[in-house]
């Protein structure tokens, strides 16, 4: 993508709401060229497409919008991974990939986990409490997931910055628009992340824990022992995959969800009040957050026989985004939709998707939300935006969070 259009996609991506609304005022389907898809934006719509995955395939659902470099890519042919993983299959493979996930993020495991994140919640304010200032998405947003998924999986916690940095470099190679130098330097921690994740597959492999590591690489490599008792390269390249798509999705939507959650909150003066003087309406506040501004906007689907889709004839091979951000903001489901309300009657929302490939760790992003929210109104009640750091926001459809968040008390 040459850098003129990229430039007119992030646009979009900043906002798009605007889009999302004239997508729904529109008859039938909209054809949005910056997506190079039919826009998908009205409640019934985005879950008819979810209840039909057969009609409409995530096989493209990660396709990228800048495609690196061939020195790029010859250093990512050094690495591991690059295999389909759960949320790129459909059918019976797909339900295979997402048992242990499903299994691991149950809600007996994620409140397990909650101590080990209640404790870390703590501990990273603690980092800042007296500061008078922060930037809340490098001091604390970018690290509680990391931590948190980090233990799910059973990574050691001296690993986790470096696989949380690595998914961060793994994002910013695919949807960024970088120079070769900047790709190159991308693609190298992209594939330090990978050993460093290849070596969690052979360790567990060769000595089992209760661990999700162990799980998917359990059920990724059962009797596919070499001649000499070692994991086949095809099958490390498999397992990599999984975790490295598991642990990004398990930090980075989170801590976008973080980011935008405190950003609205703080916005909205009377509602940070509110939540401050009455923090049992925490739970209908994540709620709202993930219905306002959704972190994960949405993915693209990919029709494999004809469909007709809002009166929209589409024939096999057609791309479709499939916009829960829009869903989240039609007026059909959500009344208000453009205004943020933690006091409304929560409807039942897309921010985790739906149906089929529905967020397994819905919960466990909720509950590191609500641990988060806990703390800052309790502990920073008079935090406030800086108003010297105006926040603009990241242009991604994938992880809608603001660049950085800077905040005073």
């Amino acid at each position: 993508m040459d850098r003129e259009r990229h430039d007119v996609l992030d646009e979009l991506q900043r906002d798009p709401y605007p889009h999302y609304d004239r997508a729904r005022r529109a008859e039938g389907l909209t054809r949005v060229p910056e997506l190079d898809a039919w826009l998908v934006a009205r409640d019934a719509d985005v879950r008819e497409v979810l209840r039909r995955p057969d009609d409409f395939s995530s096989a493209n659902s990660l396709r990228p919008d800048v495609m690196p470099s061939p020195a790029a890519l010859a250093v990512l042919g050094g690495g591991f991974g690059g295999r389909p993983v759960v949320v790129t299959t459909d059918g019976d493979r797909h339900q295979r990939l997402r048992a242990p996930i499903v299994r691991a993020l149950s809600p007996a495991r994620v409140a397990a986990v909650l101590p080990y994140a209640a404790e870390r919640a703590a501990a990273l304010v603690d980092t800042f409490v007296k500061d008078g200032r922060v930037e809340l998405m490098s001091a604390y947003a970018q690290r509680l997931p990391g931590d948190v998924v980090g233990r799910i999986v059973g990574l050691d916690p001296v690993d986790v910055p470096g696989v949380v940095h690595g998914g961060h470099r793994a994002e910013e190679l695919l949807f960024r628009p970088l120079a070769e130098d900047e790709q190159i330097a991308a693609a190298e921690d992209v594939v330090a992340m990978q050993r460093t994740l290849d070596r969690y597959v052979r360790e567990r492999h060769a000595h089992p824990r209760e661990d999700l590591a162990t799980e998917i690489t359990a059920q990724v490599t059962e009797g596919s022992e070499g001649s000499e008792g070692e994991l086949a390269l095809e099958h490390r390249h498999e397992a990599v995959s999984h975790l490295q798509n598991l642990l990004i999705a398990g930090h980075l939507t989170t801590t976008a969800l973080i980011g935008t959650t405190v950003l609205h909150l703080l916005r909205h003066r009377r509602q940070w009040e509110l939540l401050c003087a009455e923090p049992g309406r925490i739970p209908a506040a994540v709620e709202e957050a993930a219905r306002y501004d959704t972190a994960l906007q949405g993915f693209r689907r990919l029709t494999t026989c004809p469909v007709t889709l809002a009166g929209t004839e589409l024939p096999a091979g057609e791309a479709v985004f499939v916009a829960f951000g829009g869903a989240n903001r039609d007026p059909a489901r959500h009344p208000r939709p453009d205004e943020f309300d933690i006091t409304r009657t929560p409807e039942r929302h897309l921010a985790f998707g739906f149906g089929a490939h529905g967020c397994p760790g819905a919960q466990l992003a909720r509950e590191q939300l609500r641990l988060t929210l806990e703390e800052l109104t309790r502990r920073l009640p008079g935090l406030r935006l800086a108003v010297d750091h105006p926040v603009s926001m990241r242009p991604t459809m994938i992880h809608r969070s603001p660049y950085r968040l800077h905040l005073t008390w």
